[in-house]
């Protein structure tokens, strides 16, 4: 393989592509990959241009929201059933089941996001 370079200004800068490879997906990232993005970059910088000139940080960006997804949908389900609020509460008491159902997702993202994404 031979290294070609296009002079910008007084500087030669190799020219590079990166390799498309077949089945990468092209979902956008969701929330939790933007904020592992975000934190990879302004905190762990050498390891953030590490993956990303080796290919391997959108994958693990997706990965990370992908779990982080999930173990959210799976701790406020938990939540919801340890502390009784099912679709006869949502009957009962719809602004009561709103509240517990926001107070269960916002302590799974605490979690999530201090186990998973700033790690």
């Amino acid at each position: 393989m031979e290294l070609t370079y296009t002079k910008v200004g007084d500087y030669y800068l190799p020219d590079l592509e990166l390799d498309d490879e077949e089945g990468m997906e092209e979902t956008p990232l969701g929330k939790y990959g933007m904020l592992r993005q975000t934190f990879l970059r302004e905190h762990h910088h050498g390891t953030y241009t590490s993956m990303l000139l080796t290919g391997e940080l959108m994958p693990h960006l997706r990965e990370i929201d992908r779990q982080a997804r999930e173990q959210v949908d799976r701790i406020v389900e938990d939540l919801k059933k340890r502390n009784n609020v099912d679709e006869a509460m949502k009957a009962r008491d719809q602004m009561g089941w709103v509240q517990a159902v926001n107070s269960f997702i916002a302590q799974a993202e605490e979690t999530v996001l201090a186990e998973l994404v700033y790690l």
